[in-house]
C-alpha cells in the first residue's frame, strides 16, 4: 500500500450553523472519526481530533484562526491523536488519567490499528506496528451539567457512559444541536458485553432520546435529522427489549 501526501491527508467541509466538518478522508469509514470545529464568538471549538499520524494544525489552518478548546467526546485513539497540539484541552474527569498518559492498550490502538484500517496509508515513515497517541493533559476537567461556553454559543456537556466511562455529549439548546460522540450515530455502534455497561448505555440512549434534537454530529459517519436521531435510538431500545 502506498504513502499518502501529508497535504492530502485531511479535509474540510463548511456547514451551516457555524459547524465545519473535519476528517481524515484515506481512513476507512467505519474508523475514520469526525472532527468537529465550531464557530463562536469569543472563541472556538474542536470536539475530537483524529488519529494523529498527521498535524491538524500544521495542514488545517482553521484551528489555529482564534482561541480554541479542544474537547475530546472520549479517549479512544481516533479521537484525540491530534489534542497534544492545542494548549487548552478538555474531557471528562473520569477519563482524564487516559488523556494524560495514553497508551496502545488504554486507546483500544492495539485491537483496531492496523494497514487494513487504511485506504491509502499515512505518511511515511509511518508504521501501524509502531502507532501511539502523544499524551496530552487535560487542562479542564468536564462534568456533567458544565458548559462550554463560546460567548454567543453555549453548549451543555452531557455525561454519556457506555460506549466509553467518560464519554460524553455536547448540547446547545438554542440551535438544537448535538455532537453526540460515539454513543449514537447513524452506523453499526460498538457496545461492551459487560452489564453495567450494557446499563450505562440503555440509560444515555434513554437520556439523549428526551432532548428536542435537530441535528446530529456523531463521531462517525454522517451527520443526520432529529426525526432519524429518535428513529435510531428508538430501534435500539427495541431490539435489547427495552
Amino acid at each position: 500500500m502506498i504513502h499518502a501526501n501529508p497535504a492530502d491527508w485531511w479535509r474540510a467541509r463548511k456547514l451551516d450553523d457555524g459547524v465545519t466538518h473535519i476528517d481524515e478522508p484515506h481512513i476507512r469509514e467505519f474508523y475514520r472519526c469526525n472532527v468537529w470545529h465550531v464557530r463562536g464568538r469569543d472563541r472556538d471549538m474542536l470536539v475530537d481530533s483524529g488519529m494523529g499520524v498527521v498535524s491538524l494544525r500544521d495542514l488545517v489552518p482553521l484551528v489555529t484562526e482564534r482561541p480554541l478548546e479542544a474537547v475530546a467526546s472520549h479517549t479512544h485513539f481516533d479521537h484525540i491523536g491530534c489534542h497534544h497540539e492545542f494548549p487548552c484541552r478538555s474531557c471528562h474527569g473520569a477519563e482524564a488519567h487516559l488523556l494524560r498518559a495514553p497508551t496502545r492498550e488504554n486507546t483500544f490502538a492495539d485491537t483496531y490499528v492496523t494497514d487494513d484500517i487504511f485506504t491509502t496509508l499515512p505518511p511515511a515513515p509511518y508504521s501501524s506496528a509502531h502507532y501511539a497517541v502523544p499524551a496530552a493533559p487535560a487542562t479542564r476537567l468536564l462534568w456533567d451539567g458544565d458548559v462550554i461556553d463560546l460567548g454567543d454559543r453555549h453548549f451543555e456537556v452531557i455525561h454519556t457512559p457506555g460506549h466509553s466511562p467518560g464519554g460524553i455529549a455536547l448540547w446547545e439548546s438554542a440551535t438544537g444541536i448535538l455532537f453526540s460522540g460515539d454513543i449514537v450515530y447513524d452506523g453499526e455502534l460498538i457496545e461492551s458485553t459487560d452489564p453495567r455497561e450494557q446499563a450505562q448505555y440503555a440509560a444515555s440512549m434513554e437520556r439523549l432520546l428526551r432532548l428536542p434534537v435537530r441535528i446530529v454530529h456523531g463521531g462517525h459517519f454522517p451527520s443526520y435529522s432529529g426525526d432519524r436521531h429518535r428513529e435510531i435510538i428508538l430501534g435500539w431500545l427495541r431490539g435489547k427489549g427495552l
